[in-house]
């Protein structure tokens, strides 16, 4: 059983920047492609971005351009660099794993994760 643990949300002023960071259980974790999705109130969980074992990396388009996801396999860690924050990134962030492999529209469904972290608050001001 993976457990991921997410740090670094927080309150930020419009144009701001933040790390989101999540720490995984499991050494085998450097295998499993990692994403990232939020949730904001009152809307459904949405795709945010993902990293496979590889190195690839792809991006929702409002986030293209001012997100980075990476990895540090001998951390267990995934990261979310966020630049240019605007209002409408507030929501809940969770990071997720899948320890199949996943490929095109597949990416941006969460239930196709099979690990979630509980979830870290990113509140962006204007």
């Amino acid at each position: 059983q993976v457990q991921l643990v997410e740090s670094g949300g927080g309150l930020v002023q419009a144009g701001g920047s933040l790390r989101l960071s999540c720490t995984a259980s499991a050494r085998t974790f450097s295998s499993y492609i990692k994403g990232w999705f939020r949730q904001a109130p009152g809307k459904e969980r949405e795709f945010v971005a993902i990293s496979w074992s590889g190195g690839s990396t792809y991006y929702a388009d409002s986030v293209k351009g001012r997100f980075t996801i990476s990895r540090d396999n001998a951390k267990n860690t995934v990261s979310l660099q966020m630049n240019s924050l605007k209002p409408e990134d507030t929501a809940v962030y969770y990071c997720a794993a899948s320890s199949r492999y996943l490929s095109g529209s597949n990416c941006n469904v969460d239930r196709n994760y099979d690990y979630w972290g509980q979830g870290t608050q990113v509140t962006v001001s204007s």
